[in-house]
């Protein structure tokens, strides 16, 4: 390093501060929610559990209450959440908070590990056949090069 460049701020260098967790109601997301709780706990980092309501562009053209079916989705989560982080109270804190955005689950993770200064990013493998070819939001999280993305199937 030279004396006229200024030393940069680097992420993670004590240990991750923030995992961010994508959730979408699939067992490998709920997986994965687990698998960055375990990580939290143990690295004492705060645990951003992260649902991405998708609009459906034809969906909304049509009026179809896409609005309404996410926004239980992301309750249901929520609830889902707070009953598992209720069984561990006591074995261990686990400070996590909720983040719900609308839009493509792959900006929307991108949106909130940026915002929130991730050190690291747990989603759950696809399982959707088209996936394949067209790639998955793990595949692409994990070309964006920006944080350590695991993947959990």
């Amino acid at each position: 390093m030279t004396e006229q460049q200024a030393p940069r701020f680097e992420r993670g260098t004590d240990g991750p501060k923030v995992i961010v967790a994508g959730v979408d109601g699939s067992d490998s997301s709920l997986r994965a929610a687990a698998y960055a709780s375990g990580l939290a706990r143990r690295q004492g980092a705060l645990m951003a559990v992260v649902y991405v309501q998708r609009v459906v562009a034809a969906g909304v053209a049509l009026g179809a209450p896409v609005a309404d079916a996410t926004e239980e989705i992301a309750e249901e989560l929520v609830t889902q959440i707070r009953e598992a982080m209720e069984r561990i109270k006591g074995l261990s804190d686990i400070r996590w908070e909720f983040h719900t955005f609308r839009g493509d689950p792959y900006n929307g993770l991108v949106k909130a590990a940026d915002d929130l200064r991730a050190d690291a990013v747990v989603v759950g493998a696809s399982q959707q056949a088209g996936h394949r070819f067209v790639g998955s939001v793990a595949v692409r999280l994990v070309k964006a090069g920006r944080w350590p993305v695991t993947v959990v199937p």
